[in-house]
């Protein structure tokens, strides 16, 4: 999975399935002029979660009130089925449903009527954070859950160290972790520690 932004990698796939077409459009236009690939567009939830079984995008924007599914179900089906990551639209007035949206596996949401430039920082957030989570689970694919836990654990306290000390974005302090290990054929979780220990930094 990628975003937009990485140089050289393909663009990150996209389905967005929101019921009022003026904001369907408008959707699909700031994500396309930023460099998104949208694969698929409905106006319903249902069509939504076969969409994204067709595609297999890695990133569903949903909105919370549509015809056939709603937003919270479709988005359950969804996280429990895929690796997509999955963007809930709200209405103001519906606040109350974020609980019940993060048991939904949503991973971010927006509140409507919303602008490109929240738009597009939280479509960035999501899928950087996903990158970064299936990292992780691929590092420690063969270990238990606490191994799974340690290495998230000691990761987000180097990226941390890093976004302080150096002054680097999240998901450049996450790329100079990831990258080092590689480099140097080691772990994610020995590279974050000699970031912690004051032994390694950009």
């Amino acid at each position: 999975m990628t975003d937009s932004g990485d140089s050289g990698m393909s663009p990150a796939r996209v389905v967005i399935a929101e019921d009022e077409a003026i904001v369907r459009l408008d959707l699909k236009e700031i994500l396309v002029s930023a460099g998104y690939d949208v694969v698929g567009e409905t106006g319903r939830g249902d069509e939504a979660v076969k969409l994204v079984e067709e595609h297999q995008p890695d990133l569903a924007i949903l909105d919370v009130k549509m015809p056939g599914m709603d937003g919270l179900r479709a988005a359950r089906e969804i996280t429990s089925r895929h690796q997509a990551v999955v963007l809930l639209l709200t209405a103001f007035s519906q606040r109350d449903l974020i609980e019940e949206a993060r048991d939904s596996g949503v991973s971010a949401y927006l509140v409507k009527p919303f602008r490109p430039r929240e738009l597009l920082p939280a479509i960035a957030d999501v899928l950087a954070k996903a990158r970064q989570e299936r990292a992780i689970e691929a590092e420690d694919s063969a270990d238990g859950a606490e191994d799974k836990i340690a290495t998230r654990r000691i990761v987000d306290e180097a990226k941390q160290i890093l976004m302080d000390r150096d002054d680097l974005p999240e998901t450049e302090a996450f790329g100079f972790i990831q990258r080092t290990a590689m480099q140097t054929r080691a772990r994610m979780r020995d590279v974050a520690q000699q970031v912690v220990d004051g032994t390694l930094s950009p």
